[in-house]
């Protein structure tokens, strides 16, 4: 690092200290968050504040440097050894104290114990590690991985086994370009992978087993949204899906996809349907969180789309040796890696290390922004910007980038009919004769033409999806959990919930403060 480096401020990489304080801990934390993280630099004799090189005084230059190594070697546990050197700037010398990446994490303050002194870097700061950071940190620490420890509480019989066997062959030849030559899943595969383990001649289920199967025994929880705007401020829709992980990507994938525009393009006489975002840069991204989130930190996948963006969140820091620059580079460094086993071999991942740089070029290829990485400190944020001026409800741009014709505009919908809700949500489509709705720029009822809004009938597609996905597991609902699912007051509740009744999309059961309401082959009795 050059002298002029030192003066660009503080970051996750480089902390100042005027002077060498009287209570070492008050550095020697940020050299233990340094060493659990990714490195870093303290630079003493330059002001936090101001960035101003001040420099240490010469009488006293090698007296602080020895205290500093003094102070982190007989501080931190395990032992660090940091790489002290004098440098001068400007007739100025400052000490650079450099802390390199460790290998035998988690690092921590010996006299607080590892479980409060354990700190790692976030965002320019140092900070105490909470109590899943530090259990990842162990994992890094003993080259181990989570997902292929044994779950505890977890038990499996032959049946299931052979059930997750075929499951995965399935999905394998359905994603194969000749399933015919997609090689059957067997125990001695799953044990290879690290998806079971052998102890005392028994087969014990790991994490990735739970993962796989959805069981409950370990967190895997997608949430989803619809943002009206660009923060969270507004939401639309919301629902969270649980599950094998396989579902987990088709159901988050399609969510995304009912909820971006799709287009047309034309080549000559054939059209071609075209989603604003790849589709296949959509699934990447989706499979990336799946496969590479931590499983110790309890939080959830969050897949949000708002008007200007798709952005998906990943739970947990990025794993020991990994930075986002070299991930866009294609750097690979797996942090389940019974899962990338299994995923590999069901055709949803290529080659380890592609999917990020494959997804940066179908993203510009289609005319986006280049997809914006953020954090890796505490979780890992990827969003891929929409085209908001160039893509837009009631114009299809062809191939040259000019509008289309009149017919070629009725082509641009976020999703065609879906008769179980009754509502059709492309632009300029016919009536719907059940709730007498057309979801383009003018809806016809029986007193004339009124004007709505997309927007609009997007809100109500979305709240009576939610309604309907609801009474799906919990057989019937009452008002308050209607207003709890669609997070609404309770008019409003009120007036949709009977607009569905109405139509005959639920039924009404009861009268008064006692009335639920039900899927119409419901009886109100709960189901077989």
């Amino acid at each position: 690092m050059n002298a002029e480096q030192y003066l660009t401020g503080e970051s996750k990489h480089v902390e100042y200290k005027l002077t060498i304080p009287k209570q070492s801990i008050n550095y020697t934390k940020t050299v233990v968050a340094f060493a659990n993280c990714q490195g870093g630099h303290i630079i003493f004799g330059v002001e936090n504040n101001t960035w101003q090189v001040k420099g240490i005084p010469e009488d006293q230059v090698f007296v602080i440097k020895d205290a500093i190594a003094n102070a982190i070697t007989d501080s931190c546990e395990p032992m660090i050894l940091p790489d002290i050197s004098l440098r001068d700037y400007q007739g100025r010398t400052i000490i650079d104290v450099a802390i390199q990446p460790g290998m035998q994490r988690p690092y921590y303050i010996k006299s607080l114990g590892r479980d409060q002194g354990t700190f790692v870097r976030i965002a320019g700061t140092t900070r105490q590690a909470d109590e899943a950071t530090i259990k990842e940190l162990m994992f890094e620490g003993s080259n181990r991985s989570f997902d292929k420890a044994p779950c505890l509480g977890l038990t499996i019989t032959d049946e299931s086994v052979d059930r997750l066997c075929e499951r995965m062959t399935d999905i394998a030849k359905g994603n194969a370009n000749s399933g015919e030559n997609v090689k059957p899943v067997t125990r001695r595969q799953l044990l290879s992978w690290g998806v079971l383990i052998e102890r005392d001649g028994e087969l014990l289920p790991t994490n990735a087993y739970a993962i796989l199967t959805g069981n409950e025994a370990v967190r895997s929880i997608v949430q989803c949204g619809v943002f009206k705007g660009n923060t969270k401020a507004v939401f639309v829709d919301r629902r969270q899906f649980t599950g094998p992980a396989w579902e987990l990507i088709e159901q988050a994938y399609q969510y995304v996809l009912r909820n971006i525009h799709l287009g047309a393009q034309f080549d000559g006489v054939y059209r071609h349907d075209v989603y604003e975002i790849p589709p296949d840069a959509i699934r990447e991204l989706i499979v990336n969180a799946i496969v590479h989130r931590s499983y110790i930190d309890h939080s959830s996948i969050q897949v949000a789309v708002y008007d200007n963006r798709l952005e998906i969140t990943s739970p947990g820091r990025l794993p020991m040796g990994q930075t986002i620059e070299r991930m866009k580079e294609g750097y690979s460094k797996i942090r389940n890696e019974a899962l990338a086993s299994a995923f590999e071999y069901m055709g949803y991942i290529e080659h380890w290390g592609s999917g990020i740089p494959r997804i940066i070029e179908e993203v510009t290829a289609a005319g986006l922004e280049e997809p914006e990485f953020l954090g890796g400190d505490t979780d890992l944020r990827i969003n891929i910007y929409r085209n908001t001026q160039d893509v837009v409800l009631g114009e299809v741009l062809s191939d040259d980038g000019n509008s289309g014709s009149d017919v070629a505009k009725t082509d641009v919908s976020r999703q065609e009919i879906d008769p179980d809700v009754g509502i059709t949500t492309g632009l300029r489509r016919e009536t719907d004769s059940d709730v007498g709705i057309t979801t383009g720029l003018r809806r016809e009822t029986d007193s004339g033409g009124e004007t709505v809004t997309n927007d609009e009938v997007q809100t109500t597609y979305q709240q009576r999806t939610s309604i309907l996905d609801a009474l799906r597991i919990r057989h019937e609902l009452g008002i308050k959990d209607i207003i709890e699912v669609l997070g609404v007051q309770e008019r409003q509740a009120q007036r949709i919930i009977r607009s569905m009744a109405d139509s005959g999309l639920v039924r009404r059961v009861g009268a008064g403060r006692t009335t639920r309401y039900v899927l119409p082959d419901n009886n109100g009795d709960e189901r077989q």
